[in-house]
């Protein structure tokens, strides 16, 4: 005669190896988290490098600056003050000025402008200077328009050495006559157009050994 299970109620086994289950599953659970707070293989160094705080920066000021001998910076050393100009030293640009001159400010019709210049040292001592014809240009402009530039056919450019004395001014010997025509290098041993006139406004600028006139020289042709 058998014994019959309550309906419903499952076998003894089935219940120890679900309890089995959940035994292991917890253990498992348990080693997982072990194993990272553990975090077996990491070496020591390791561990150093990530809990040691950064390093902070070091301060600016205190690798700028180098300290005396009661702690306080020194201030930078200020570059050297520049030679004083002695005299029979060459010119310095800043102690020239270059004056644009002309022998009229209009010029009747057939009148022919005499263009020249004048140097003035504005410095303290006697400075030398080449101011000859090879260290002149001259030009006269109109608008953009560049019409007459001395060096475009020049012939016989010379050196002259000059001592310029502060507060002296130096000008040219002789002047430089335009005829009125359009110059060219292209155009020098032909025939040049004749510039417009009739009251047609022109400017004449120098440069004297690189130093230009701070302003040209206005004049009309007629």
């Amino acid at each position: 005669m058998s014994t019959n299970r309550p309906a419903g109620r499952l076998p003894a086994s089935v219940y120890r190896r679900r309890r089995l289950m959940v035994l292991l599953g917890l253990v498992a659970a348990i080693v997982a988290v072990v194993l990272v707070i553990v975090r077996p293989g990491a070496s020591q160094g390791d561990e150093a490098s990530d809990t040691a705080p950064p390093t902070p920066p070091a301060s600016a000021s205190a690798t700028d600056a180098p300290a005396t001998s009661d702690g306080v910076g020194e201030p930078e050393a200020s570059e050297e003050p520049a030679e004083p100009a002695a005299d029979g030293d060459p010119c310095r640009a800043g102690q020239i000025t270059v004056e644009a001159v002309t022998d009229a400010t209009v010029y009747a019709a057939g009148e022919q402008p005499k263009l020249s210049v004048t140097i003035t040292n504005t410095g303290s001592n006697t400075c030398v200077m080449n101011v000859g014809t090879s260290a002149q240009v001259f030009a006269v402009t109109s608008g953009s328009d560049t019409y007459w530039t001395s060096t475009d056919c020049q012939v016989d450019a010379v050196d002259a050495e000059v001592s310029i004395a502060p507060g002296s001014p130096v000008s040219s010997s002789e002047p430089i006559t335009w005829d009125r025509t359009r110059s060219s290098a292209d155009t020098c041993g032909g025939e040049r157009s004749t510039v417009p006139a009739g009251g047609a406004s022109y400017h004449l600028g120098v440069t004297v050994n690189g130093i230009a006139s701070a302003d040209t020289k206005q004049f009309l042709l007629y």
